[in-house]
């Protein structure tokens, strides 16, 4: 699992530049699974059949972009200013490292006015994106040649392992997502199924719930499980946090549907799977916000995996956590019968 959500970390593919990295998703898909198809939108798709006629569908699903910048003007210097894609906190932004995505990978660096100069006020103040610009080291002309306004730009891969078990990189959220789906269907590889799997890498999560809501349209499925992350306890942040290492977190709530969620608590409790439960009064904030309301309705539940220093490049987790929700769908999915009607309705 390590490994494997490493590899997913190292892509950059922010909202809406998916098409970077839908390819290398999907080639990770094609062992296992009997197809594997890009959509108009660039949300990945693959089918494990169970092999039966008019086999009832269950949709698994996380999102793979990524927040991130965009170019959006070249000064007079050659310096790049630049707008944020998705949740940016500006606080993480000054001295940082970056990758433009030029006409080819540029390194650069975020610069901030050095305290010998601060004035004032100045220390006391947050810098806010438009104070802000990339040095990439070169002349205005240089720039001009390999730069353009709309490039994207990613954040830099951190540290990896944390300990004996902990990971720490850029884009876990919700690359550690994905890394379960392709864990939950190397783990279904030999068993029957009585139902056939679409697990969808979807796009544009962090700039409005766009993959997921299109994807489901398209698959309509019976039921959908989205799969994200949810905050970690840290020493600033113990409020609606969970400790790392506490298993698969599974959301309650208007958003999820009640005999979904204690199906999969059942599952959890007979296969012995540590699990802990998140009230969502209202609206997740995840995909599954959307899947539950598409087509005629779709009963769906959340899976989230606890996560340190959310939209950050040094996002942490317990590789425990991910194997634990991959687990949880597997067992889940293996058990189900064809009947799913007979246990969904109310």
């Amino acid at each position: 699992m390590k490994d494997l959500i490493e590899k997913l970390s190292n892509l950059r593919g922010i909202s809406g530049y998916e098409y970077r990295i839908s390819d290398e998703i999907a080639k990770l898909f094609m062992p296992l699974a009997d197809e594997v198809s890009v959509d108009e939108m660039g949300n990945v798709i693959a089918v494990k059949r169970c092999g039966k006629p008019d086999a009832k569908k269950v949709m698994i699903e996380a999102h793979c972009d990524e927040i991130g910048l965009m170019v959006s003007q070249i000064d007079e210097k050659g310096f790049l200013k630049f707008v944020n894609i998705g949740g940016v906190d500006p606080r993480t932004l000054p001295g940082a490292e970056v990758t433009v995505h030029a006409k080819e990978d540029l390194y650069g660096v975020i610069g901030a006015k050095p305290p010998h100069l601060q004035k004032g006020d100045d220390p006391n103040k947050s810098s806010q994106i438009p104070d802000m610009a990339i040095d990439l080291g070169m002349s205005r002309e240089r720039v001009l040649e390999l730069v353009s306004v709309g490039d994207s730009i990613t954040l830099p891969q951190s540290v990896g392992a944390l300990g004996a078990s902990q990971f720490s990189g850029k884009t876990l959220d919700d690359r550690a997502g994905v890394a379960a789906l392709l864990e939950t269907l190397r783990r279904l590889q030999k068993c029957r199924l009585e139902v056939d799997v679409y697990a969808v890498a979807a796009v544009q999560e962090e700039v409005g719930l766009r993959g997921a809501k299109t994807a489901t349209y398209r698959i309509m499925p019976e039921l959908a499980i989205a799969i994200d992350v949810c905050h970690g306890i840290t020493p600033d942040n113990s409020d609606n946090a969970f400790e790392i290492g506490c298993g698969a977190v599974m959301s309650v709530g208007p958003n999820i549907h009640p005999k979904l969620q204690k199906r999969l608590a059942e599952t959890a409790q007979k296969y012995h799977i540590k699990t802990e439960i998140e009230v969502d009064g209202g609206d997740t904030g995840t995909d599954a916000w959307v899947m539950q309301t598409s087509g005629n309705g779709v009963p769906t539940a959340l899976l989230s995996i606890p996560l340190k220093y959310m939209h950050t490049s040094v996002e942490t987790l317990d590789l425990k956590d991910a194997e634990a929700v991959s687990e949880l769908l597997s067992f889940f999915i293996q058990d189900l019968e064809d009947d799913l009607e007979g246990w969904l309705c109310f």
